[in-house]
């Protein structure tokens, strides 16, 4: 790297700014001196730092000589300075374990897991006038996504199945085709079971259509128990590379309606919110909650034209009998109110939907409710529908009362979405999450958890941000500042019950590529199993909007002690070439 940067200011005037060469924080050079002698740190001196600074207390004396040879250096004894901080700031040196890999017991029924999940998952882009394509399913499922959902509509001509996001603008894709593609990258990431949930909007003949597609594609690999509901929802594990169909029956066939009537049904209002077009998203929306009045859950209030779930009670066409043969996990509300929904059947399972809202008012009320029925069953979690530009909400909300299926619209961007990458981090990315205990079982006393009470912090999460490097070269030199090097500083926090979110920030660093930070932060949690872990880097702008750094989402149970290179993200979740920082991590 070249020690001067010029920035051109005008015609003839240029600014000259010396380039930060990446060097060890002080307290990085402390430990050294601490774990090496005139210079040098043997493999033994590297062993005592792994098990005493870094906690792995497994770690061999093969392990620390591994790390000696994979760092490139003139001393075959051991470490320099320079060759430590390189091993420490180095890619394999990540905050979040590989080796353990997928270490949840994967044996429990389905309904013990958060599951990775999308929502309208054919969508490339707005709810409204988006193309539909089998390409953001593939994406989803190489990202580790195991819910897939389609709505299937008759085609134009009524002898076919579409799939389209119905009475909206949406240019449809055919069935077939999105199946297909399933089959073929469904196990490309994990190799536990996809979830196919179906919206239904077809008449018989064309459900049994259906039926003979999935029977031709899937084959051997469809998992088909019977017309009769589950007693119990069977485990990953048995489950491994087989596909799941989930639906409920249409209570009627939708005919199709004139594009004029589609849009004065569908259209309604704009984007939830302008904040959304932040260069980084906007702020992950608060899910606390202080009163309960004027908050009566009514079912039936969302908008008609949401079809996401339907009443067992209402009276249902014939459906073809091949295609219902194909329903593993059955769908829909019990006619009735909140406390029939939630009622917990003890000869079967079954799987319920509520949209955003409607979970957020049934919290006030039903807390307790919700947590004891997805402890055998399913409840699905969906965006509200004024959310056509594909945002997001907290799903938090749904994940500390036992929702398994937090259905997000994938192909959107912004902070709630990356929460969501941050908990499917966890258990080696595989897409399945072990539920904490709490939230599986009751108490000593016959209590299950109440998201709403206050408890005690169980522990505190203590954070060092070192430094950070990697901008001068993955973005241009004139991207943050057209005058001057960034000013960079960063923004740490907690996502997961109310009472553990916060956000705090360093300083602003001026003037700098390499911004060395050294700042202590330190979060109670007081449900950790839940909290996520958020970091963000911004570049301070005086006269504009902060521009974006980097960002990622952790799940504060699989952080690695000790000190860390974090990965940086951009804002749709792909790593960085080279932004990271170095962190440290502990529990006290």
């Amino acid at each position: 790297m070249a020690s001067k940067q010029t920035y051109r200011v005008c015609f003839c005037f240029r600014r000259r700014f010396k380039l930060t060469v990446s060097e060890a924080p002080e307290e990085i050079k402390t430990l050294f001196e601490q774990y090496s002698e005139n210079g040098i740190m043997s493999v033994d001196q590297l062993q005592r730092f792994l098990i005493q600074v870094q906690k792995e207390d497994k770690a061999s004396r093969d392990d620390a000589q591994n790390i000696i040879n994979s760092v490139k250096h003139f001393h075959r004894n051991g470490l320099n300075l320079e060759d430590f901080f390189k091993y420490l700031f180095g890619e394999d040196n990540p905050p979040l374990s590989r080796s353990p890999g997928i270490h949840h017991d994967m044996a429990a029924p389905l309904s013990h897991y958060f599951i990775y999940t999308g929502h309208n998952s054919y969508l490339t882009g707005n709810q409204l006038s988006s193309d539909c394509s089998d390409v953001p399913i593939i994406n989803a499922l190489k990202s580790g996504v195991r819910v897939i959902e389609l709505d299937i509509w008759p085609n134009a001509t009524k002898d076919n199945v579409d799939v389209l996001h119905g009475r909206t603008l949406t240019t449809p894709v055919e069935l077939i085709k999105c199946l297909k593609s399933i089959k073929e990258h469904a196990f490309d990431k994990s190799e536990y079971p996809v979830v196919i949930t179906l919206e239904d909007h077809l008449t018989p003949d064309l459900q049994a259509k259906v039926a003979q597609m999935v029977t031709q594609t899937f084959g051997d690999i469809l998992f088909s128990p019977g017309s009769e509901c589950l007693k119990e929802f069977p485990s990953p594990e048995s489950m491994k590379r087989r596909i799941i169909i989930s639906t409920k029956p249409p209570k009627e066939y939708l005919e199709g309606k004139e594009l004029k009537d589609k849009e004065s049904t569908s259209v309604k209002g704009k984007a939830s919110d302008d904040d959304d077009e932040e260069a980084w998203g906007k702020e992950v929306p608060d899910h606390k909650v202080s009163s309960v009045a004027d908050n009566k859950v009514d079912l039936d209030e969302e908008d008609k034209n949401n079809d996401e779930d339907f009443e067992d009670g209402d009276k249902a066409q014939p459906v073809a009998p091949e295609y219902k043969l194909l329903i593993a996990i059955h769908a829909g509300k019990p006619k009735g109110g909140l406390d029939e929904c939630l009622k917990v059947d003890p000869d079967k399972v079954r799987r319920l939907s509520l949209s955003e809202p409607k979970l957020e008012k049934a919290a006030l009320t039903h807390g307790k409710q919700i947590v004891r029925f997805t402890q055998r069953n399913l409840l699905r979690v969906y965006p509200k529908g004024i959310r056509v530009d594909s945002s997001n909400y907290n799903p938090m909300i749904g994940w500390m009362h036992g929702a398994q299926m937090v259905a997000f619209n994938m192909q959107g961007h912004g902070r709630s979405l990356w929460l969501m990458h941050g908990m499917f981090k966890a258990n080696g990315g595989c897409g399945y999450v072990k539920k904490p205990d709490f939230l599986l079982k009751a108490d000593s006393n016959g209590e299950v958890f109440d998201p709403r009470a206050s408890l005690p912090v169980k522990k505190t999460l203590k954070v060092t941000v070192y430094m950070g490097e990697g901008w001068y070269y993955d973005f241009k030199h004139t991207h943050f500042d057209a005058y001057s090097p960034p000013d960079f500083y960063a923004r740490v926090g907690i996502a997961g019950v109310p009472a553990d979110c916060v956000m705090k920030k360093t300083k602003t660093l001026e003037d700098n590529w390499i911004p060395a930070w050294n700042e202590d932060f330190e979060f109670p949690l007081t449900v950790p199993e839940l909290a996520l872990l958020r970091i963000e880097v911004h570049e301070y702008d005086m006269s504009e909007k902060d521009d974006f750094g980097g960002q990622t989402c952790l799940p504060v149970s699989e952080l690695r002690r000790g000190i860390r290179a974090v990965p940086l993200c951009d804002r749709t979740g792909e790593e960085y070439n080279s932004v990271k920082l170095l962190v440290r991590f502990d529990f006290v």
